[in-house]
């Protein structure tokens, strides 16, 4: 069938995008799921930084490549091999295709699948499969769900069946700021009450990470980016204290707030000065939480001495440590029972006409999440 879609043909492009066009609006062909697949009406896709990254070449993809990883809609097409999945059904997309076999999915751990990583990697299905073409040649798939596009053909481990009664808008977030954010909180570092948060890089996912710490009932919650309107909106979320990364003695004055510094740092940006900064802040005996990807040949340097002497904890956290099958419907409930308001972060509604133009305000920090409807 003959889909519309966002190709990516060469990475690196210089801003701005409106001018350069790193993204062109083709034709392209898209076969019928295959054994194991679905084919998926895109209803909704949420322009992330980690769309931006492939872009600007800080996480190198191959390409062409069609773009875009978080994304809700209707399967419309069923392939060989499934039983649990019906025409109709509304889906959230989720980034790392799970087999259910490796020692990580065994583990409980499927954000880790080791043949879901492989294939992300090489901009496959995690069959090895690629379902899209133009003029006869192959195009990689982003994360294995390529959703810059009216219709996409995914991996049934790449979908989550939702109920019907939140908008495709809203669902669209699950699919990566949600469960990253939020999972970074609940899963990865398991946030007590009472416990003390910093939130460093105020995008979709460390906003989400706000939510999740003020969900986990930590006491002091302190919000940092370099954006003051971030700030103001975070304020509006429920930080308890926001602090403007360029001021003066900004570790300093987290340590004065915490008596020592926080329980919990989340660095959310992909920028080693802020994780040396969320370093700089967390307590003895805390934990400092990553869940930004800078650029492969990006290095942090730290005194080895802190993680003994002060029994300190470095974590990364991929796709929020979640179980999708478990956490997106979970998420989701909490969503509509007014606890996870994940609405305020939608920025605009765009037509993937567009997203040149949209990637300049995200990359320049003038949009949370904007989403592109179809």
């Amino acid at each position: 069938m003959k889909v519309r879609a966002a190709v990516l043909h060469e990475i690196g492009a210089p801003a701005p995008y409106a001018q350069s066009r790193p993204l062109t609006i083709e034709t392209v062909d898209l076969d019928p799921p295959g054994e194991g697949e679905v084919l998926i009406s895109i209803k909704a896709a949420g322009l992330c930084h980690s769309d931006l990254s492939v872009i600007n070449g800080a996480r190198p993809r191959p390409v062409p490549m069609v773009l875009g990883h978080e994304a809700s809609g209707i399967v419309t097409g069923i392939g060989p091999g499934i039983d649990d999945l019906a025409v109709g059904d509304h889906v959230v997309l989720v980034f790392v295709p799970s087999c259910g076999h490796c020692v990580p999915c065994a583990e409980g751990r499927p954000a880790l699948c080791e043949p879901g990583a492989a294939a992300n990697t090489q901009g496959t299905l995690i069959t090895g499969a690629r379902r899209l073409h133009l003029k006869g040649n192959d195009i990689h798939h982003h994360l294995g769900v390529s959703a810059f596009a009216d219709q996409a053909v995914v991996s049934r481990n790449s979908v989550v069946k939702i109920n019907k009664h939140i908008s495709f808008e809203d669902a669209a977030l699950f699919g990566c700021a949600v469960i990253t954010g939020v999972g970074a909180v609940l899963n990865t570092a398991r946030v007590k009450g009472g416990e003390s948060v910093a939130v460093i890089g105020l995008g979709g996912v460390g906003l989400n990470a706000l939510l999740g710490a003020r969900l986990a009932g930590a006491c002091k919650i302190i919000a940092i980016d370099l954006l003051d309107k971030k700030l103001v909106l975070a304020q509006e979320l429920g930080a308890t204290h926001v602090i403007n990364a360029r001021e003066p003695g900004c570790a300093e004055h987290v340590r004065h707030i915490t008596q020592g510094g926080v329980d919990h740092a989340f660095e959310m940006s992909g920028s080693i000065p802020a994780l040396e900064l969320a370093w700089e802040i967390t307590r003895r005996g805390g934990e400092t939480i990553t869940a930004g990807l800078p650029h492969p040949g990006k290095r942090l340097a730290i005194p080895p001495v802190q993680l003994v002497g002060e029994e300190r904890t470095l974590r990364g956290s991929y796709l929020g440590s979640c179980v999708p099958v478990r956490d997106i419907p979970s998420y989701i409930d909490l969503f509509q029972s007014n606890r996870l308001p994940v609405e305020k972060l939608k920025s605009d509604y765009i037509r993937i006409e567009h997203i040149n133009e949209a990637f300049d305000k995200l990359s320049a920090g003038e949009a949370i999440r904007q989403i592109i409807v179809f």
